[in-house]
C-alpha cells in the first residue's frame, strides 16, 4: 500500500513551460521488496538537456532516493507553445557517431531499469508518443496536443 501511495505522488508530467526540447518517457517502479505495484509511465522534458540520457539521469537521481527504479521507454522532442496552447510530440532518441558521456567505467552496465541492468546508453529509441500525448492531455486539458513519428 505504501508503495502505491508513494507512486501516486510521482508527477506524471514535468516539462518546460515553453519551447522545443528533448523528452523521455519513463516507467517508474517501486523498488521495495515484495512490492506488487506494476509502476507507471511518466514524461520528463527539458531544454537544458544536451542528450536524452541527461534527462533520464536527473529523473533517476531524483526518484531512486524515494525508493523507485526507472526505465527509459524511449524519447523524442516536444514543441510546447504556451501562448497558443499547443503541444506537438515527435522524433526519437539517438546518438550518432559518438557515445554519450557516462559516469560508469567502461564495460559496466549503463542504467538499472526497474531492477534489470542494461548494457548500452547509446540512445533510447522512439517513445510511444501516443502514451506521452495521453499524459500531456491529462495535465493540459485545454491544449491542442498532437503527435507524429516523423521528424527529429
Amino acid at each position: 500500500m505504501a508503495a502505491a501511495a508513494a507512486l501516486r505522488r510521482v508527477a506524471d508530467v514535468e516539462i518546460d513551460d515553453d519551447g522545443v526540447f528533448k523528452y523521455v518517457l519513463l516507467r517508474v517502479c517501486p523498488r521495495a521488496a515484495g512490492a506488487s505495484e506494476p509502476g507507471k509511465e511518466v514524461v520528463r522534458g527539458h531544454g537544458w538537456a544536451e542528450y536524452h540520457a541527461d534527462i533520464y539521469d536527473r529523473a533517476a537521481a531524483e526518484l531512486e532516493p524515494q525508493g523507485f527504479d526507472c526505465e527509459c521507454l524511449g524519447g523524442g522532442r516536444i514543441s510546447h507553445q504556451r501562448q497558443e496552447k499547443k503541444i506537438h510530440v515527435y522524433g526519437y532518441s539517438v546518438v550518432s557517431g559518438a557515445a554519450v558521456p557516462r559516469k560508469q567505467p567502461p564495460g559496466e552496465p549503463c542504467v538499472r531499469h526497474c531492477g534489470v541492468e542494461v548494457p548500452s546508453c547509446e540512445g533510447f529509441g522512439r517513445a510511444n508518443h501516443s502514451v506521452t500525448t495521453q499524459k500531456l492531455k491529462a495535465k493540459y486539458p485545454d491544449y491542442e496536443i498532437t503527435w507524429a513519428d516523423e521528424g527529429y
